[in-house]
């Protein structure tokens, strides 16, 4: 059974960090690329970030280049967003989703399974 569980949202300043991290099972993270996606309230969902598992590596939303790194542990089964610089307009959930694709992208419609997102709130 694939399953995603989003963790390490939480409330933070303007100019903080958070990294979140997705715990993944039910499939081989070395063989499917793996996406971050945001939606706030009253918006559509964002695409952030996704890493391929081939030479394509990552993608960076253009709204959050520079401030925010994904990345992937394989021994612990989980991808990370380092989330740096972080603003008012970073507020939202935050979600991680498979793509049972070797090459990442920002389509939120081309993911396969998804987690149930964790809250970041950056407010002073």
């Amino acid at each position: 059974q694939v399953r995603l569980v989003e963790s390490g949202g939480g409330l933070v300043q303007p100019g903080g960090s958070l990294r979140l991290s997705c715990a993944t099972s039910g499939f081989n993270l070395d063989s499917y690329s793996v996406g971050w996606f945001r939606q706030a309230p009253g918006k559509e969902p964002e695409g952030v970030s996704c890493l391929s598992t081939n030479e394509r590596g990552s993608e960076y939303a253009d709204s959050v280049k520079g401030r925010f790194t994904v990345s992937r542990d394989t021994d612990k089964i989980t991808v990370y967003l380092q989330m740096n610089s972080l603003k008012p307009e970073d507020t939202a959930t935050y979600y991680c989703a498979v793509r049972f694709r070797t090459t990442c992208n920002l389509e939120a419609k081309d993911y396969n399974y998804w987690g149930r997102g964790t809250q970041v709130t950056v407010s002073s």
